[in-house]
Order: structure tokens, then C-alpha cells, then sequence
């Protein structure tokens, strides 16, 4: 079945170990315990003030009843009502109901707080991570995996914690006071209660079991629906190109009728919940007052108790729906917080503070770097035990011109990231001017090059900002020479804002343009080492030519490495490293390699044979 990459399908997620995860969240957010615990109290405290309401209302209830005529031996006798006792119990329930709620304001307003200032911790916590994480996670795990545990998760984690701690603690509260309260006051009444929920009970645990299921498939089912319309939409040039429209709209048909179907069963099955929440009350209503009616025309009752019991049924009913609302809240905190922290426990990079920053005139015991690299029997493989990269050694002289090429797979790219130090060798050493790069900190490392790759990478911002990037004093003269060598400054200029347009998805940048200012952005590093990853093969030829002569003059006093397919642009390089299956089967100048008539002689003479 077609899926784009967000159709995989979702049904309600579970943590393996909810005690465990739950554990990790709480150690996490240890130092706002105290403010947690202060805010469940206060809520607890502003629920015990609504349940005491009710027997308040009782006693004024009776109070004011005692001041009603009464029938003595046929005769009506007239009473006094005790206003004064009766004002006393309303400013106490006043006293009682404003209590309630101020604490629940400030209950929400502490854990409002500690939520969300737990997400920023964990965005700041992510953030750190990913500069930690090697390369090799990236490769196993998609960046829109990653994105999600940034933005979804940690939402999911402010917005169901604080919801679902103080919310089970309240409905706990509410629950066992009201109880507690209906027993103080009349046993049968609060049997007869409890018998009536009971009954309403049962009836929305079927329900909630019926409709799960049909929750479950509707996530499967919306699954699939966005993953057929990104799908589409992403390839929706192909499918106008070969008539797909047809099985194109038969399938969203298919999946949407799917969802139809799943989701009106859901949503009538849990829009029955709040209907059978106020029919348990209501039931519960009939029952206290017949019963209630029955007990105070016998005497055994005041009229105040029935008064009281309305209102606890209500209270004791209340709690029964918020339970499952705060389970369902914790298990999705739980869940999101269990990838959160799977993603914060991933192996790190080895920490390399304590290493000496030793490439560079800039740093102290440093010296500047002319280029020299030397590779001296380099061994790696992405997984332990399947070497890709068997015994590779070179050695390349400070500004040389170096060339890697092979087929697809051979091995190119891998080398230029273990140069960078983007992935660690399994054996040998790499050095440049003679420091071994694992000796030195990665980002000094990363200091000594300029990279131009096949993929070109614009981020939001100005134009100057994005030539310009993470390299601090660069001059406006600077990134204009740039971009004139590169032969794109004519073009930045009939842009809006010239060097200040705003580059963003909606920029009408070409792939080519693109390319070209990711050559600017390398020139302007004015970095030792260069390395040119296919930096031409997104533009025209007339481009190619444009950039090439740019590289030419880019690359004099540097050492650059350049990893092309068009073997046409490389034949001035001083030195063509040929690989395959991630060895060195040849090396030398273009002439020479042409006249040995190997491999390298193959590959070049089949481009042409292919041009011709």
C-alpha cells in the first residue's frame, strides 16, 4: 500500500513501562516537587472546601425549615426563622465557595507553570542532545522522527501533565469526600446512591469498551489518509504526467470512506458519555429524593439531608468520567515522555573538553594549518564487523588538487566524512599537518574546512546571513567578491531587498542558485581544506563553466578534495584517488590513469561513449 512518510498508522500509544517512565519524569522535574506537591494540596484543600459546601447548605436548609409554620393539634402555629444563624452558615459558604476557588486558580496557575517550564527544560535538554548524538543515530533514526519528539511529545508531556496530575488528584478527593460525606449523613440514601451510579457505571465501561475499538481504527484510517494526500501531493507532477488522477481519487475514496466509517462510530459512541454521565445523575436525583422523601416523612431525616444528598450525587458522579480523562492524560504523558527520554538516553559522542584545540594559529600551543593530509591505513564500517573502508592510505601535499572518484558505493563520501571526523574510523589515522585528528576537539576539525555538497542547504534569513553563516567579522565587501565569483551578485541585486531579501520556502531560488550561494558561503569561510561533494551537478552547463572557474580560483593555496561523477571536471586535479568497494584500486593524474588504461580509463571512456 502507497504511504507517505507521515502515514504510518497510530493507534493509541502506551508506554511499556508506565511505573518506570512516570519514575524518569518525576527524578526529571525533582526540583519543582515541592511546588507540585504545594499545588495537589492546594487543590486538594480547594475540593474539601466544595464538599463541605453541601452539609452547609443542609444546616441553613434546616434552619430556615424550623422557621416554617407548623401543624400543632390541627392548628397552624407560626415560627421564627434565625436569621442571624442563617447569615452565619451563608458567609461561611461564601467563605467556603470563594476558597474553593482561589485554590483551584492558584493549583492551576503553580502546575500551569511547572509544566510548561518542564517542556522548555526538555526542548533546551533535546537541543543539547542532538549536538552530542553522532552521525550514525541520524542514519538509523528519520529527521521527522526526531522533529516530532521535539515539537509533539514534548507538548503532549506540558499539556497532559499538569491536566491529568491535578485533575486525579481533585476527582480523588471529590470522590472519597463526597463519600464520605453521603455516609456521615444517611447510610441507606448513600447505598441507594451508590447502587444508581453503579448501574450507569457499568453501562459506560461497555460503551468505552465498544468504541476503543473503533478509536484504534480511526487513527489507522487517518493515518492513511494523510498519507495518501502528502504522497500525492508531493508527487502530484508524476501523477498528472501519467493520468494517475483516477486511482489517485479511487483510493483517497477508499480511505476516506474508511474514516467515515470509523469515525461516526467513535464520535456517537463517546458522544453518548456526557448523555449517560447526566442520566446516571439524574437517576441518582429521583432515587435520593424518592427515598429521601420516604426516610423524612418517617422521621428518621431532616429535610436538609435530601438538600445535601442532590448535591453530593452530583459531586460523588463528577469524578467517575474524570478518571478515565486522567488515565487516558497519563498514559499519553507517559507514552510521549518514553520517547523523550529513549531519545535523551542515546549513546553519546566521546566528550573531548579536556582535548587541546591544536589546528589554528588562534589557539593557544596552535599552529596555522597549511593542508598536509595523511591517511595512513583507514579502516571503517558503519555497523561493528562489516568493513566498508578496508586499508586506505594517502598522503596529500598542503594546496594539491585532489580528485575522488569510483562508482556509486565505492566509498567517496565516506572519506570525506571521516576526514571531518563525522563518523570515527574502526583502525589506522588521519592527520593533518601531522596532528592526528582524533588528538584535537571535532570542532576544531570542523574549523579547517569549507564544504560545498550535493545537497544544498538554505536556512531563513537574509541573503548576507545565509553567505555569511556561523562565521563571525565578515565585511559586506567580503560576501559581495563572493558572490561575483560565483557569478550570482547580479542576480542578488535584482532581488527586493538585494543582500537583505529574506530567504524562505517561499524564496524563488533554482536549484542551480541555490548551489551557487552554498559556493559563496564555502569562499567566504576561507578555510585550508575544501571539499566539493558533486558541487556541480545541480546546475547547466554554462554554470558548470561559471563555478568551475570560481573553484579554480578558490582552490589555489588550499587543499581541496572534490567527489565528482563528471569526470571532465577533475582533469587538472594533481592527484585522481579511484575507488571501489572502499579501497584505493588506483591513483595518479588524469594522463596517467588514461594511459595505464584501467579502471579509471573505463569509467571516463564510457561518460563520453554515453555523451556521444
Amino acid at each position: 500500500m502507497p504511504r507517505g512518510p507521515m502515514g504510518g498508522r497510530r493507534a493509541v500509544e502506551e508506554p511499556h513501562d508506565f511505573g518506570k517512565v512516570m519514575g524518569k519524569l518525576v527524578n526529571y522535574c525533582r526540583n519543582y516537587l515541592p511546588v507540585i506537591i504545594i499545588a495537589l494540596i492546594l487543590g486538594a484543600a480547594g475540593t474539601v472546601c466544595q464538599i463541605v459546601g453541601p452539609d452547609k447548605l443542609k444546616d441553613m436548609t434546616n434552619e430556615i425549615v424550623k422557621g416554617l409554620p407548623a401543624i400543632v393539634n390541627g392548628r397552624p402555629v407560626m415560627n421564627s426563622v434565625d436569621f442571624g444563624t442563617v447569615g452565619h452558615i451563608a458567609w461561611t459558604l461564601v467563605a467556603l465557595y470563594v476558597g474553593y476557588a482561589v485554590l483551584g486558580y492558584v493549583q492551576s496557575w503553580m502546575m500551569a507553570n511547572v509544566t510548561q517550564r518542564t517542556a522548555q527544560r526538555l526542548r533546551e535538554s533535546i537541543s543539547v542532545k542532538i549536538n552530542k548524538l553522532p552521525l550514525k543515530y541520524f542514519d538509523k533514526v528519520s529527521y521527522g522522527d526526531v522533529l516530532s519528539r521535539i515539537t509533539n511529545d514534548v507538548d503532549a508531556i506540558g499539556q497532559t501533565l499538569g491536566q491529568s496530575l491535578g485533575s486525579l488528584i481533585t476527582s480523588v478527593t471529590l470522590f472519597v469526600g463526597a463519600l464520605v460525606m453521603m455516609f456521615y449523613n444517611n447510610v441507606i440514601m448513600t447505598l441507594c446512591a451508590i447502587g444508581a451510579s453503579l448501574i450507569g457505571l457499568i453501562i459506560m465501561m461497555a460503551i468505552m469498551k465498544s468504541s476503543q475499538k473503533y478509536f484504534a481504527r480511526q487513527q489507522m484510517a487517518l493515518g492513511d489518509v494523510n498519507g495518501h494526500v502528502e504522497e500525492m501531493y508531493a508527487g502530484h507532477l508524476i501523477v498528472k504526467a501519467y493520468n494517475g488522477e483516477a486511482d489517485s481519487i479511487r483510493r483517497f475514496e477508499k480511505y476516506n470512506s474508511d474514516l467515515y466509517e470509523s469515525g461516526w462510530k467513535s464520535q456517537f459512541l463517546s458522544g453518548l458519555m456526557m448523555p449517560l454521565m447526566n442520566f446516571v445523575g439524574n437517576f441518582g436525583y429521583v432515587v435520593v429524593c424518592v427515598v429521601g422523601a420516604a426516610l423524612a416523612l418517617d422521621g428518621q431525616i431532616e429535610f436538609g439531608v435530601i438538600v445535601a444528598f442532590m448535591m453530593y450525587i452530583r459531586l460523588f458522579t463528577q469524578p467517575l468520567s474524570q478518571f478515565a480523562q486522567a488515565f487516558q492524560n497519563l498514559q499519553r504523558c507517559a507514552a510521549a515522555a518514553e520517547r523523550v527520554f529513549g531519545f535523551l538516553e542515546e549513546p553519546e559522542m566521546e566528550d573531548e573538553s579536556g582535548k587541546q584545540a591544536l589546528l589554528g594559529k588562534n589557539y593557544m600551543g596552535g599552529h596555522e594549518v597549511k593542508g598536509d593530509v595523511e591517511f595512513s591505513h583507514v579502516q571503517f564500517g558503519y555497523e561493528p564487523g562489516k568493513p566498508i573502508i578496508h586499508d586506505f592510505s594517502a598522503s596529500v601535499k598542503a594546496g594539491q588538487k585532489v580528485a575522488i572518484v569510483g562508482p556509486t558505493g565505492a566509498g567517496k563520501t565516506t572519506m570525506v566524512n571521516l576526514l571531518m571526523r563525522f563518523y570515527e574510523i574502526s583502525g589506522g589515522s588521519i592527520a593533518i599537518d601531522g596532528v592526528d585528528t582524533k588528538s584535537v576537539p571535532r570542532w576544531n576539525v570542523h574549523d579547517q574546512f569549507s564544504m560545498v555538497l550535493q545537497d544544498t542547504w538554505v536556512f531563513r534569513g537574509t541573503v548576507r546571513e545565509n553567505i555569511a553563516y556561523s562565521k563571525p567579522g565578515v565585511t559586506d565587501k567580503q560576501i559581495e567578491d563572493a558572490c561575483k565569483a560565483v557569478g550570482l551578485d547580479h542576480f542578488i541585486r535584482s532581488l527586493p531587498d538585494g543582500y537583505d531579501t529574506v530567504l524562505d520556502d517561499k524564496s524563488s531560488l533554482s536549484q542551480g542558485q541555490k548551489q551557487l550561494l552554498t559556493i559563496a558561503r564555502a569562499m567566504v569561510q576561507d578555510a585550508p581544506i575544501l571539499i566539493l561533494d558533486e558541487a556541480t551537478s545541480s546546475v547547466d552547463t554554462r554554470t558548470e563553466e561559471l563555478i568551475q572557474k570560481a573553484m579554480d580560483a578558490l582552490t589555489v593555496g588550499r587543499t581541496s578534495f572534490v567527489i565528482a561523477h563528471r569526470l571532465s571536471t577533475i582533469r587538472d586535479a594533481d592527484m585522481i584517488l579511484v575507488m571501489n568497494h572502499g579501497d584505493v584500486i588506483e591513483r595518479g593524474t588524469h594522463d596517467e590513469l588514461l594511459a595505464a588504461g584501467g579502471f579509471y580509463a573505463d569509467l571516463y571512456n564510457s561518460q563520453f561513449a554515453l555523451a556521444d
